[in-house]
């Protein structure tokens, strides 16, 4: 027999470009830190203050008690308890264990939920910007990505209008995020409503990403997910990673139509069957015991945007955008002559590592993405090494 040559499938020609690349900044940054460079970290998204005692407590505990063995597809009892009982207290209707799958972190579940929505021919609205992995999420399914151009001039929150505009034949799912990563914008009830409209009229999913639910500042959280006139057509994922900053615990979750999350269990099985019955009780405790670790955070995010904008005031070539949730904040800086990605390479040299908005899509391009999870004085030395940057740029005005 002639020798044939390998190949590897179509999946990893779609994704050739979307995993760790988008990072590949991070990645320098880290490399250099390792060398002895002072440089200050502001790329991902992981909460700068320890999981709950608590938490770990109940892990601990869990993993004494024998509870190391496997699970069950659709998530251990307790967990699935819990997270129902969540949905059923937030949407006002009842929402039972058949509704519920429990996934490995939210990714999981988005990438799971999204595999058993859409393939080949079938295509899916994506607001721009959008998270960095999306974009993998949608192309390994085969489906059609479309990319929706948001605006900053309203804050980049999404309108049925720009859904609209991107509308095509094919589209089966909008992947929506409120509150939004990497904007930090937050939709009303109204903007959700008018979407949900759209969806209903072109017949179409919401798969919602609602991870920084807990993460908003001063508006109230709104989700398609609680309006009963979109229930037959809502999937929410979400996880506990940023509201009791545990991301390392990957625990998260999908919630939706019963006969739809029994499909999606199928698929989950065959890739991962269950989660860690430890990680469930502590998952389940979380989402069962009142606790001040998304609260805190965000009173501490909150007043380091303002430090960031107390700092960034005095430079004309950055424009910051504030953020009304998450742990983010997205930076103009064109006005420097530079789009987000060469001002982010070069402000590794000045120390500070920081995210190109084209990351995130094209709408970002602009745009560099900081972390606010750093203190506040070293978020502060951070700012002032990003204006020096700045300034380099600017004919005029002096370095700080």
């Amino acid at each position: 027999m002639a020798d044939r040559q390998l190949s590897s499938a179509s999946i990893t020609g779609r994704l050739a470009e979307l995993g760790s690349v988008r990072w590949a900044l991070h990645f320098a940054a880290r490399r250099r830190v390792a060398a002895g460079e002072d440089i200050i970290e502001l790329t991902i998204g992981e909460p700068d203050v320890p999981t709950p005692a608590a938490l770990i407590d109940v892990a601990h505990n869990a993993m004494r008690a024998g509870r190391t063995g496997y699970a069950g597809g659709r998530g251990e009892q307790v967990l699935v308890e819990a997270i129902a009982a969540k949905y059923s207290k937030r949407s006002g209707r009842l929402i039972n264990q058949e509704n519920v799958v429990a996934f490995p972190g939210t990714q999981a579940a988005l990438s799971i939920c999204m595999l058993a929505m859409v393939e080949q021919g079938d295509a899916v609205l994506v607001p721009d910007p959008y998270y960095a992995t999306y974009e993998g999420v949608v192309r390994a399914t085969g489906a059609d990505f479309i990319a929706v151009p948001m605006s900053a001039e309203n804050g980049f929150c999404l309108t049925v209008e720009q859904l609209e505009n991107a509308m095509v034949p094919n589209a089966r799912v909008l992947l929506l995020n409120s509150p939004h990563n990497p904007t930090g914008a937050v939709l009303n009830d109204r903007e959700i409503a008018a979407i949900g409209a759209f969806c209903q009229r072109h017949n179409m999913w919401i798969l919602s990403d609602e991870v920084y639910e807990d993460l908003i500042y001063g508006k109230p959280f709104a989700s398609p997910f609680d309006n009963d006139d979109l229930a037959e057509r809502i999937i929410v994922a979400s996880s506990i990673s940023k509201s009791h900053a545990a991301p390392g615990f990957r625990s998260g979750w999908a919630v939706g139509p019963d006969w739809f999350i029994t499909r999606v269990q199928s698929v989950a099985e065959s890739i991962l069957f269950g989660n860690q019955p430890f990680i469930a009780d502590m998952t389940a405790h979380a989402l069962t015991h009142a606790d001040d670790t998304s609260k805190n955070m965000a009173i501490a995010y909150q007043r380091r945007i303002d430090v960031l904008l107390e700092v960034f005031g005095s430079c004309s070539g950055l424009k910051p955008l504030r953020p009304d949730s998450g742990m983010f904040m997205l930076v103009n800086v064109s006005a420097t002559g530079l789009d987000g990605s060469k001002f982010a390479s070069r402000l590794l040299d000045f120390g500070v590592a920081v995210m190109p908005g084209d990351s995130f899509g094209s709408q970002a391009y602009d745009f560099i993405r900081l972390s606010l999870t750093v203190e506040d004085e070293t978020l502060r030395r951070a700012a002032l090494r990003i204006v020096n940057c700045a300034e380099t740029l600017l004919p005029g005005e002096q370095s700080t």
